[in-house]
Formats: C-alpha cells, structure tokens, sequence
C-alpha cells in the first residue's frame, strides 16, 4: 500500500496559517490527480488545494479547522486508483439529465468530480447569494459551475420559489424573533476576520497614530469630470471617477514629501523611503475590507488608474485576488463616503505610515471672496504615524493635496 501524504502547502512568505473552509471530497472517495480536494482561506485569499496523486483519499483534518503550513490534511491511497467511483453518483447523473432532456444521455461519461462543483469565487457568490450549488446547471469544463452560471443563478433565481414553499414555513415556526427575546447565536469569525482584528489592535498599539482633518471643495473637480465624462468614456471605455483624481493628487505630493511615503524598517531603527507611489484602495467586500495597491500611480494616467482599480476592486468581490496582488503598497486611501460617513479618523494600514480617508460629499454654505455660497465640499482625514512624519509635514500634506483637488487642471500638469 502506498501512501501519499497531503499537508499544507507554503503559500506566501507573510502566510503561516490557513483554514480548511470547505472539503470538495468525501472521505473514502476515489480521487485524480490535481482534482481539487478542499478550499483553504488564508489571510489574504481563498485558494483551492489539488490533489497530488490517484487513489483513495481519508480525510485527516476537518472544516473549519485552522491548519499550520505542513500540516497534514488528508492521505491517499494510491493502491486503490483505477476503481470505480460509488454507483450512486454515476447513476443519478443519468436519470437528473433524462428528466430535463434525452440528448443530454452522453453526459455521464464526460461527468466527474467537477461536475456541478462550483469553482470558489462562484460558490463564494451563491454562498452569499443564498443559492443552492444543486439547482444551478454548470457550463463549464465537465459540467463545472462557473462565475457567470453563479452571476446567472443570482441575479435571476426563479427556479428558487418553487422549490422553497416546504422550507419557507418551517422558518416561519421559529420565523420572526419572538418580542422580547433575549437569544444569542456564536458564529466562528473567519480567516480574513481575524486577520483584520489582530492588524487593527496592532496598528493602535505599536505606531504613535494621530489624525489632521481638512475640507476641500469639489466644485472645479465636478465640473471637469461633467465637461469631459462622455469623451473620457468613448475613449477609454471606464468612468472618471474621484478615486483616480484623489490617487493622483496623493501621489504627486508624495513624490515631493517623502516622509508621507516612508515606514519603519523591520530593524525599527531604519526608515524606507520610497521613489514611487504603491497606493493601496480600501475595498469592502462581503467577508472583509482587503487594501490591494495600484502599484505606480505617479506615472499612470487617470484612465490606466480607474481601470485597475476597477479590476482590483470586481476580483475583491470575486474572491480571485491573488498573493501578489495583495502585496506592498505605500500609502492607502479609503473612501467611507460610499457608505454616507461624513467624517472620521482612518487606522493606518502598517507597516504604511500615512492613510487619507475621503468621506461624503455635502452642500454646504462656504464663504468665498467674502459672500456666503453653496458648494459641494467633503471632508478629507489623514492619519499617520507620528513617529515617521510630524505634525507640519501632515498638515501641509493635507493643504497640498487639498489645493491639487480644488484646481484639478494642475493634476495633468503635475504642479
């Protein structure tokens, strides 16, 4: 009997721990080499774990279970390659596509493990999209559900009503929380959860975080994006949106004040000075807020800027960011105006030193030139570490960006 051993992988140089977050195989069944046994989620992303020979496969570790890299996950009997799968699953293949229609006969010998499996960003969307992996129909290589099958099954899920009459009464026994109820439920937090806690404790306890505000009128801004919006998109095919304006303001200055795009070196007696502007965009997501950076906004133009965040921004939601993708960064701007905060005070993204937080953007009455008017203005927080910039060099870091925003035309001038 020969044995193949499978343990957790080395997945990324900062990654010491995954979770098991779901098994794709049953113990005992009959698996190919590099089919997909179980999904880990690590820190950063959730990543299937293939299988590494033919056979017969014990399940060791459970879901759920937080596992250490090289720690054992499940065995494989390679004795035992070449049998046949259970009857059952090949069976009721057949008789499910008999149903539905006559030429779909061949399917069953084309069918096999991935067959009505979802890939992990589309079983991520039917998770959160409350639909079943069992009623959607996979389109994919060997009947695998894809993103779009999931997209598909989400936005348009009629089949769901006619299956769910038995299920919606029996929630409605214990339905509705009862008035008065005092109950609790406990839910494990997830991988990416837990990370961002134990990131956020730590940014609070070990950098000497302060926050200076400003507000900055966006007037002139609206107006350019108004006057060129249409021509932009014909062009480019992406919006111009205030995150590229913002990034470019930001990164400009950070090309002249280098203290802003500096941190600690992990010696802790060193500071990193950086000749390019990584700017990390806070993005929320269903399971977590991830900081992918736009690595060298300061020689992008704003259309090459908008699409890559626009990119970052759908693999986030996806679940398909990669490692790499989710590495560096030098300064990170997070936008909480999306979700209506008027104003607030950032936690830095370590080891970064600096982040710019934009908030809503309200009317409110201004004096200019010595009369009262109304003007469209958002406040502008950054936080930063006090042991890497001062109190003068974040203040008129705010001002400078501050006036690149309000005479946006020096944004493509770059002065």
């Amino acid at each position: 009997m020969a044995i193949v051993e499978m343990r957790v992988p080395t997945i990324g140089e900062s990654i010491t721990e995954v979770t098991l977050s779901q098994w794709l195989v049953a113990d005992g069944d009959i698996v190919k080499l590099d089919q997909p046994i179980c999904e880990f989620e690590s820190d950063k992303a959730t990543l299937e774990f293939p299988a590494e020979a033919e056979g017969k496969i014990t399940l060791v570790a459970a879901e759920d279970d937080d596992l250490e890299i090289g720690a054992l996950v499940a065995k494989i009997d390679t004795s035992a390659a070449g049998e046949a799968k259970p009857a059952p699953a090949k069976e009721e293949a057949p008789k499910a596509e008999a149903k539905l229609a006559p030429v779909a006969a061949a399917a069953p010998t084309t069918a096999n493990y991935a067959t009505g499996h979802p890939s992990p960003a589309a079983g991520k969307i039917m998770r959160e999209g409350g639909v079943d992996p069992a009623t959607v129909t996979g389109t994919g290589k060997d009947g695998r559900i894809t993103k779009a099958d999931a997209e598909s099954a989400v936005s348009n899920p009629s089949p769901a009503p006619k299956a769910q009459p038995a299920k919606a009464s029996a929630p409605s026994v214990s339905g509705p929380v009862a008035a008065f109820s005092r109950g609790t439920s406990t839910e494990k937090m997830s991988r990416m959860r837990r990370t961002i806690a134990k990131r956020l404790v730590s940014a609070k306890n070990n950098t000497a975080m302060l926050t200076t505000f400003n507000e900055v009128d966006l007037s002139e801004v609206m107006a350019m994006r108004k006057k060129y919006q249409e021509k932009f998109v014909e062009k480019h095919g992406v919006k111009l949106g205030f995150m590229s304006l913002f990034a470019k303001a930001c990164s400009n200055v950070l090309m002249e004040m280098r203290d802003v795009n500096a941190q600690i070196a992990e010696d802790g007696t060193s500071l990193v000075y950086h000749d390019y502007a990584d700017i990390s965009i806070a993005i929320s997501t269903p399971t977590g807020l991830v900081v992918p950076p736009v690595k060298n906004v300061e020689s992008k133009g704003f259309h090459e800027i908008e699409l890559e965040i626009k990119s970052l921004a759908k693999k986030a939601r996806d679940g398909s960011l990669t490692l790499d993708e989710m590495k560096g960064g030098t300064f990170t701007i997070t936008n909480g105006g999306v979700f209506g905060s008027l104003v607030s005070t950032p936690i830095i993204n370590e080891p970064q030193s600096a982040i710019l937080g934009m908030h809503t953007i309200k009317e409110r009455p201004v004096a200019v030139n010595g009369e009262v008017v109304i003007r469209p203005m958002m406040w502008l927080a950054l936080s930063y570490d006090h042991r890497v910039i001062d109190g003068s060099t974040s203040v008129t870091f705010l001002v400078k960006v501050k006036e690149q925003l309000e005479d946006p035309y020096t944004l493509l001038m770059n002065i």
